[in-house]
């Protein structure tokens, strides 16, 4: 059986989701890309590198083994957009972010293989989050949910000029109680990067599916510009220095989400 996420399990009520991680592409689905598809450009880079310091803060943390490439596990598996109106890629996406052919002609997946891919790779993962909520909170009474992502600092197909630094998503206040993202928000705002709550990110499936304040499941999207942390396009390439800096603010923004008495309706 195919292993398509890595999990490592915590004690604290998050659990960290890293969806656009992965860089495997399986030998099915490599075949039948073009050059630009096998770069697999459109990856969250090194975020296991970035955000290090889970191990120490006992948290839950899920990462994606495969490529976005392969299949997207942020995106409805039904094919519902995010952002209607707004160009997005889809369930098994067929262009790049530059918006150019992914797959060599005659090769685009059809619906059976959307399926296959479904169920080899979209489900399980989703599977793993819902039991790892419902863990969590059994155990201690609500559960929290950190989607970690990281995208180019410029991508004119999805937005005009720099994207901000740190780009929070509550979904525009329904995903996590508006006074625990504002709060997360703010130890953000007083750190020397630009940060935004619900600009263009507001988050994607995942924190949209999964996020329950009601039932005291807070769920916040956080869309890091990749310059803060290492080499853009063509390179790719982790910067440390970069990323020590990052981290503090990153670790102090989780802690910030996890000690703010705020897990009740």
């Amino acid at each position: 059986m195919t292993k398509v996420f890595d999990f490592q399990p915590g004690d604290s009520p998050l659990l960290v989701s890293m969806p656009h991680v992965g860089t495997c592409l399986s030998p099915e689905v490599e075949r039948v890309l073009n050059d630009k598809g096998r770069k697999i450009m459109d990856t969250d880079w090194h975020l296991d590198q970035l955000y290090n310091f889970l191990a120490g803060m006992d948290v839950s943390c899920l990462m994606a083994r495969y490529n976005r490439t392969v299949i997207d596990l942020n995106r409805d598996g039904e094919g519902g957009l995010l952002y209607p109106g707004q160009s997005e890629t889809e369930l098994c996406p067929l262009t790049s972010f530059d918006n150019e052919p992914l797959y060599r002609s005659g090769c685009v997946p059809d619906e059976t293989e959307i399926r296959r891919r479904k169920e080899v790779y979209w489900q399980p993962y989703h599977d793993k989050i819902r039991t790892e909520l419902d863990r969590i909170k059994e155990r201690h009474g609500y559960a929290l949910l950190w989607e970690a992502h990281s995208i180019q600092s410029h991508v004119p197909r999805f937005f005009e000029g720099q994207l901000p630094d740190l780009n929070l998503g509550n979904v525009d206040g329904t995903s996590c109680a508006p006074a625990l993202a504002a709060g997360v928000l703010s130890v953000a705002a007083a750190s020397p990067y630009r940060a935004v709550l619900n600009g263009r990110f507001k988050g994607g499936y995942i924190t949209r599916h999964y996020g329950d304040p009601e039932n005291n499941i807070h769920s916040l999207q956080l869309e890091i510009s990749q310059i803060t942390y290492m080499e853009e396009a063509p390179a790719f390439l982790f910067q440390e220095a970069r990323a020590k800096k990052l981290r503090s603010v990153l670790q102090a923004m989780m802690t910030g989400f996890l000690t703010a008495p705020r897990h009740r309706k």
